[in-house]
């Protein structure tokens, strides 16, 4: 859980995309009628280009959309109901803790201004109606504040944090959760089993930009597509479109509104506690949740393509561990908890209900059980204790657990 605040990874990571594999198309690049006419492109040279690119620094405003195709509203009330029944939630962690604040990523749409001067300062702020949380990484020092709340959460970063071998690879040294990070997790696994083309180009954020289309060839993927704007002069990523088979809106629409390629002012990483605000040290609160994390997760982080990185799982693995099914697009991870699925219709009211609003009832030669779904995610947990997961439909996950009955 300690990286989970690196001032590298604070930004909810959404790459749910990251489960692609590549198969690079020919395709040059077609400007279409009002978009900027730009030399033509092979999606090869384009890859190129993203990967020699090398933005340190920048600033802008950018705007994310996340549809998972969750029923909220049912989904808000049973948790509340269910939060209301025990008491309410956990007491003491403080409203500006970036691991809390930033879960709000995950849903709606949410405007963000972004500053970066190199792997040693950034500044995120989400602004949300009059309220604003600012969230600044400079040099040893990682401070976040929440104007709602009037709450402050301060934490050293970590002392190795540019060390050699310290991060997971380069992405750690972007601004996560822009498009560049996404782009790179879709881009990392090169395979067969995708189609990448350039398809056209685009003004975004007032920069040429060349379109990457990316499609699973693979059948029970519940990826549609992913579209990179990629800037046509230095190779950044400018927006990310993540589409769903279902249709409607974009997965993630993640996008660059303004962006400056110019070194930020110094003062932009500068932060002091306002007079009277709350400030919550990060250290105890990381240590507990180091404990805990050592309990591990069932799920661990082996599902397929990241997703267990994309959800924030941490290590661990179940009682038989995790089994990976099929590649690609359509991996699927499979977990045997060794127990019987809990009986729903024994549980609290505000559970069931929050368990029909997101499960469909589901049988085959393995038996039965329940599909909790989501437009990308979905999971099969059969009345046995048997998991299923992957970015996959759910025909998919049932002839998964039919075929290994």
């Amino acid at each position: 859980m300690a990286e989970t605040r690196k001032a590298s990874r604070f930004i909810v990571p959404v790459a749910v995309a990251g489960v692609a594999a590549a198969t690079i198309g020919l395709v040059p690049a077609l400007a279409a009628s009002g978009d900027p006419d730009l030399p033509e492109i092979t999606a090869q040279q384009l890859i190129e280009k993203i990967a020699a690119s090398d933005t340190q620094t920048l600033s802008g405003t950018f705007r994310i959309s996340t549809d998972l195709g969750l029923p909220l509203e049912g989904l808000t009330s049973g948790l509340g109901g269910l939060a209301g029944g025990m008491g309410g939630g956990a007491g003491g962690s403080s409203s500006a803790d970036p691991s809390e604040k930033l879960t709000e990523l995950v849903s709606g749409s949410h405007t963000l201004r972004i500053a970066a001067d190199g792997p040693e300062r950034q500044r995120l702020t989400l602004l949300d109606g009059s309220d604003e949380y600012s969230l600044i990484h400079n040099g040893d020092d990682v401070w976040a504040y929440d104007s709602k709340s009037k709450e402050v959460f301060h934490e050293k970063a970590p002392a190795d944090a540019d060390a050699p071998g310290a991060h997971e690879g380069p992405k750690d040294k972007e601004l996560p959760g822009t498009p560049k990070q996404l782009a790179d997790e879709v881009l990392k696994a090169a395979g067969d089993t995708t189609s990448i083309t350039v398809d056209g180009t685009a003004k975004v954020a007032g920069r040429d930009a060349y379109q990457l289309v990316i499609k699973p060839k693979q059948a029970g993927s519940t990826v549609a597509s992913v579209k990179i704007a990629v800037d046509a002069a230095n190779g950044t990523p400018l927006k990310f479109t993540l589409n769903s088979v279902e249709g409607g809106k974009p997965v993630v629409d993640a996008g660059f509104t303004k962006i400056d390629f110019s070194k930020p002012a110094a003062s932009d990483f500068t932060f002091k506690a306002p007079e009277g605000a709350k400030v919550t040290e990060g250290a105890a609160e990381k240590a507990a949740e180091e404990a805990e994390g050592a309990k591990g997760n069932p799920f661990g982080d082996e599902l397929p393509g990241g997703l267990g990185e994309a959800f924030g799982l941490g290590a661990g693995t179940g009682k038989d561990g995790v089994n990976v099914i099929g590649e690609g697009w359509t991996t699927i991870a499979r977990l045997d908890t060794g127990a019987p699925a809990p009986k729903t219709d024994e549980a609290p009211k505000e559970v069931q209900g929050l368990l029909d609003s997101l499960g469909d009832k589901v049988d085959g030669e393995f038996g039965s059980g329940t599909v909790f779904k989501t437009k990308i995610v979905n999971a099969l947990l059969t009345d046995d204790g048997k998991v299923y997961v992957g970015a996959v439909t759910k025909d998919a996950l049932v002839n998964a657990a039919n075929a290994d009955k």
